[in-house]
């Protein structure tokens, strides 16, 4: 699964519970959960714009390396560059780059980020969370030292595997806190996943794109995905998800090993596409 903030993208993860429930002819698919290591190029383009920060056009790329197993934990490299365009000669271009490694039962995660403007670097993030019992404590390196507890959240690739649960369930809500050390690796987002109806794998005649030709693909479900990210600090605990607005929203299908495919990155004034046009698919290394 792919996130993102603000003009940035990155897996997320999360915990809290689910709810809801699919159409009672939603049958759940059986089997261990078995995330693949790949790497993924999304192409990005620029759908919709409306508001204060209207765009004439938007360019870019996302690189998505993920790697490991649950025995040697996983590790992300992930790069997005994208070039805004506001019109009148006015373009921005905007560099994230990202590095995790989180262990392969969740209870610790590091994370490293360096986030670019026009080639000057506004920001940067160091640090590692390790959990204790119910809670995340977090320690800090960059921007500042710094302690901190974040409460009971799960990190992404945890959170990857929460989402394919529930979708195999036949479940379709799954609300949950998120921490996965991105701004200044003090943000807590609370989430809310809305998963569809489930797209049968003799439906993959119709891919275009980089999915469609991958073997590794063959006779694997997915289901379209879509996730809002509300500020959790502004969040209070009796709003209604359905009257707020969400800080951003991501679109995307995802197949049970954890593949994305089909982006589509809500920031509100305006929308952004990530077509897959590049797939490579890995072996995992087996447990010892």
């Amino acid at each position: 699964m792919i996130r993102s903030a603000p003009v940035c993208l990155g897996f997320v993860a999360i915990m809290a519970g689910f709810a809801g429930s699919a159409p009672a002819l939603a049958q759940p698919t059986t089997g261990p959960i078995a995330l693949a290591p790949h790497v993924a190029v999304y192409d990005l383009k620029l759908t919709s714009s409306r508001g204060k920060r209207s765009l004439e056009s938007v360019r870019g790329r996302i690189v998505y390396d993920f790697s490991g197993s649950a025995c040697e934990g996983y590790a992300l490299k992930f790069r997005q560059v994208t070039e805004l365009d506001s019109g009148e000669g006015k373009v921005a271009l905007s560099d994230l780059r990202t590095t995790t490694w989180e262990e392969g039962e969740a209870k610790s995660f590091r994370f490293k980020s360096e986030n670019y403007m026009d080639e000057q670097q506004i920001g940067e993030v160091d640090g590692r969370a390790e959990r204790a019992r119910a809670t995340v404590a977090v320690k800090l390196t960059k921007p500042e030292d710094k302690k901190l507890d974040v409460g009971a959240v799960v990190f992404p690739t945890e959170h990857m595997r929460r989402l394919i649960e529930v979708a195999r369930a036949g479940q379709s809500l799954l609300e949950l806190s998120v921490y996965d050390g991105s701004d200044d690796g003090e943000k807590i987002f609370q989430s809310l996943a809305v998963i569809g109806r489930k797209i049968e794998p003799d439906q993959k005649s119709l891919l275009s794109d980089a999915a469609a030709n991958q073997n590794s693909l063959v006779g694997l479900a997915r289901w379209p995905v879509t996730i809002s990210y509300f500020d959790k600090a502004k969040k209070k605990a009796d709003d209604d998800p359905s009257e707020q607005t969400p800080v951003y929203a991501i679109s995307f299908e995802m197949y049970e090993n954890g593949i994305s495919r089909s982006l589509r990155l809500d920031y509100g004034d305006f929308v952004i596409d990530g077509e897959m046009t590049s797939l490579e698919v890995r072996t995992a290394k087996p447990c010892r």
